[in-house]
């Protein structure tokens, strides 16, 4: 009886069994996908999937191991170059083997074997695979509230939606008197560069003697003068319209003054005998008293 012996003999003895075996892995190292009969396939599968397992890492030791069992050198650099990097991340089972029926002339079932990461007809992509989960039943009161808390939410967020629309459009909408306060802006600056020249002139007038704010001073005076100056002015105009007399005894005095200088010494004479004859009248004065007061007595 055959128990518990999982080496699958093929018919053959163990030298030809295992040279057969190193051909096929190797074959199917070159071209990643082969057909053979069933149980060939299967005996393959066991012999060329820890080859592949030892290729994940790779050292000379696992290199020497491989080159035991497989004796191709190409097939080794295959095998730890390319297969190893795209089989990597797969935990075991890295061949398929599909049936492909009966072979016509001994009726003996085929098989195909091939690495699993290099078809491309079965190879589905992550994203297409759908996650199967299982859910307990639930009463409809609950789902019957988690639909009204969910149209509430949703209602809450188109409404905060619509805000946000409102106020994107708002600021959107902005008048043109942005455009005028740059303009304006513009126009303040502008002024403030003038108003810079003229402090700078004002400082250059500061600058200027003091005879300048006295004469300044002397104007406000002048035209702080009372009314009287109008007055004097009205006087003069009445003098000047004065009769012609005046004119005549400007013209006699002038004349007067245009007198030669002889008359004015006689004059100068004239007034020294008026003295002198003043100072003889006192004595013939006394005199007369004194006789006039003799002849009185004499009568008496």
């Amino acid at each position: 009886m055959r128990h518990s012996k999982k080496i699958i003999k093929l018919g053959r003895k163990y030298a030809h069994r295992k040279f057969m075996l190193a051909n096929m892995a190797s074959s199917l190292i070159e071209k990643k996908r082969i057909n053979t009969t069933l149980t060939k396939a299967k005996a393959l599968k066991n012999f060329f999937e820890p080859l592949v397992t030892k290729s994940k890492t790779d050292t000379t030791h696992n290199r020497r191991i491989v080159f035991r069992s497989l004796r191709n050198k190409e097939a080794v650099s295959e095998l730890f170059r390319n297969i190893s990097k795209k089989v990597g991340n797969r935990p075991g089972g890295y061949t398929r083997v599909v049936k492909l029926g009966n072979r016509l002339g001994d009726n003996a079932s085929m098989a195909m074997i091939e690495l699993v990461d290099y078809n491309q007809t079965y190879k589905l992509d992550k994203s297409e695979k759908k996650k199967s989960t299982r859910r307990g039943r639930r009463s409809k009161k609950k789902t019957d509230d988690i639909d009204k808390v969910n149209k509430i939410e949703s209602v809450d967020n188109s409404i905060n939606n619509e805000k946000n629309q409102v106020g994107s459009k708002k600021v959107e909408e902005k008048p043109i008197d942005q455009t005028e306060d740059k303009q304006g802006s513009k126009e303040l600056e502008e002024k403030l560069v003038d108003q810079t020249e003229d402090k700078q002139d004002f400082k250059k007038v500061e600058e200027k003697p003091i005879d300048q704010t006295e004469d300044k001073q002397g104007s406000k005076e002048l035209e702080e003068k009372p009314i009287d100056q109008t007055e004097d002015k009205q006087g003069s105009k009445e003098l000047e319209e004065k009769p012609v007399d005046q004119t005549e005894d400007k013209q006699d005095s002038k004349k007067a003054e245009e007198k030669p200088v002889d008359q004015i010494q006689n004059q100068v004479k004239t007034d020294e005998k008026l003295i002198d004859a003043s100072k003889e009248k006192p004595i013939s004065n006394q005199n007369e008293k004194d006789s006039k007061d003799e002849n009185s007595k004499e009568d008496e």
